[in-house]
């Protein structure tokens, strides 16, 4: 396993890591094979569980906690977030200094453990002064509640607010983001984010590297029985013929250099240097092993060339003068 370091912080994670977005704790993946899967990434070398209050409502955390007792806590890096609306409840929701304490206390339960290593911003709240959520957050970090702390989908303008907000009140500047980032998915990253996050050294840890499984070419042919399509409603408007097109682009390309496409896919976007971690998702205990092939690909000049050749979808940064 290679472990990279996350922004300047002296924190260091996988460079693959396992996410329980729409897996772990739902309907989706039945309890003992999630957790076998769990095991299986720290065994091969998995330190960094990425998990989230709303995964599942709470119940991704709950497996995830069952798993770790297992394990030296020392040896893993796990995280939560909040954000996203955990009830009716007109407070259970957002980054007010309200929400975000009584959410990390929350999912510590939910985890068992004292701490978690990474908190992140599910999301930026432009209805709270910057100032109350990262006061708050900075709190937490003093309390030894949370360790670290991240953003995930804040955009360049985002970051450099929030930086700007940490340093007024003398407060514990984040250390990475978590973007959306993937061969289909690069605007958001490559219209300056890439810049935001360099300037102020941050990492990104990167979310559906695999665009939701398209990118293994699982869907080149139609729709395999069992797959996310069939459970996960909005999933349906997610491929498209031009993401199939690039998928099969992809896969052929992976099988002519000798690798699969998800690991070819995966290596792509371990290729950026702000790239800490891709988080990966695994409904069996293959997948992992699958994604971990990751690992052994080398994208060379040559092959990146071939890479873009067939993606055609390299954002233009206009410059003005």
């Amino acid at each position: 396993m290679e472990y990279r370091r996350v922004g300047k912080s002296g924190l260091k994670v996988s460079a693959i890591s396992l996410g329980a977005w729409l897996t772990y704790g739902s309907s989706v993946v039945e309890e003992q094979t999630a957790m076998d899967c769990v095991r299986a990434a720290i065994e091969n070398g998995i330190n960094f569980i990425d998990v989230a209050d709303m995964y599942s409502y709470g119940r991704g955390e709950e497996l995830v906690g069952k798993v770790v007792k297992d394990y030296k806590r020392s040896d893993l890096v796990i995280s939560t977030k909040a954000y996203w609306p955990m009830s009716d409840n007109v407070n259970d929701r957002g980054l007010s200094r309200k929400h975000i304490i009584e959410s990390v206390n929350q999912s510590l339960k939910r985890f068992d453990m004292d701490y978690v290593d990474i908190f992140f911003c599910h999301r930026f709240d432009d209805e709270v002064p910057l100032e109350e959520t990262v006061r708050a957050i900075d709190d937490l970090v003093r309390q030894g509640k949370i360790l670290y702390w991240g953003t995930s989908m804040w955009n360049a303008a985002n970051i450099n607010d929030g930086i700007a907000a940490t340093q007024a009140v003398h407060a514990t500047n984040p250390i990475v983001e978590q973007p959306e980032y993937n061969m289909l998915a690069r605007d958001f990253v490559e219209t300056g984010l890439e810049t935001a996050l360099a300037n102020h050294g941050m990492s990104m840890v990167v979310w559906s590297p695999l665009d939701q499984g398209i990118l293994t070419g699982k869907y080149n042919d139609g729709i395999p029985q069992g797959s996310r399509y069939q459970s996960v409603d909005w999933f349906k408007n997610h491929i498209t013929p031009y993401k199939i097109e690039k998928a099969k682009g992809i896969t052929q390309l992976a099988h002519d250099i000798g690798t699969t496409p998800a690991a070819l896919a995966i290596a792509w976007v371990l290729k950026n240097p702000l790239v800490a971690s891709a988080i990966t998702g695994a409904t069996k205990v293959s997948h992992v092993q699958e994604n971990l092939k990751a690992l052994e690909v080398q994208i060379t000049p040559e092959v990146n060339q071939k890479i873009e050749d067939v993606l055609h979808n390299k954002p233009v940064i206009r410059k003005f003068n």
